[in-house]
């Protein structure tokens, strides 16, 4: 009886630990959502600037993963204007009213 018992947690001790691996791979898109909120953390990004700082993110490493393509004109946009709210360190509404403009224009 201790022998078959024996033999069963022999062979379930692999197929567990197995499992156990499994659970720790991260899909794709678990991958790309860790590197973006990784990105979005350095750059101290919050509120609705961090969203759509997300949105981008994984939208642009989706597309860059399906082909080579330079960004879309929309995708520029949000990179220049950001750049520039940057530079004149707006903050808050400041910025939001800025970001709208800029987007807008």
């Amino acid at each position: 009886m201790i022998s078959k018992l024996l033999i069963a947690v022999c062979l379930a001790l692999p197929v567990a630990a197995m499992a156990a691996d499994e659970q720790k791979k991260l899909t794709p898109q678990q991958e790309k959502m860790g590197a973006c909120n990784k990105e979005a953390g350095d750059k101290k990004l919050s509120g609705d600037e961090r969203k759509a700082f997300m949105s981008n993110c994984l939208k642009a490493d989706s597309h860059a993963a399906a082909s080579d393509k330079k960004p879309t004109t929309q995708q520029q946009k949000m990179t220049d204007c950001n750049k520039q709210a940057g530079e004149k360190k707006l903050g808050g509404d400041e910025r939001k009213a800025f970001m709208s403009t800029c987007l807008k224009g």
